[in-house]
């Protein structure tokens, strides 16, 4: 599943820089998370690292795109691919 920033966002940018697929960017008043490159960092670490440095607790699964894990294991590769 996708990741969402919700409305408790700050800006505090640290998210960002962290997000191994550079899926976080600036929106027009939060943050937020392109679903279609989030992969809940599943490939590349244990845990979503926007959810760890978040001082706010403000990013949760987004429920409009539910994933498994070996979907989001496919979509990291799919990626990969696309970047080389």
């Amino acid at each position: 599943m996708s990741l969402k920033i919700n409305e408790l966002c700050v800006n505090c940018d640290v998210c960002e820089p962290v997000c191994p697929n550079r899926a976080i960017a600036q929106g027009e008043t939060i943050y937020v998370i392109d679903p279609a490159l989030c992969t809940e960092c599943v490939g590349h670490f244990d845990e979503p690292q926007c959810v760890v440095v978040c001082p706010v607790e403000c990013i949760d699964p987004d429920p409009d795109h539910p994933e498994t894990e070996p979907q989001l294991l496919a979509k990291l590769r799919r990626l990969q691919q696309e970047s080389a």
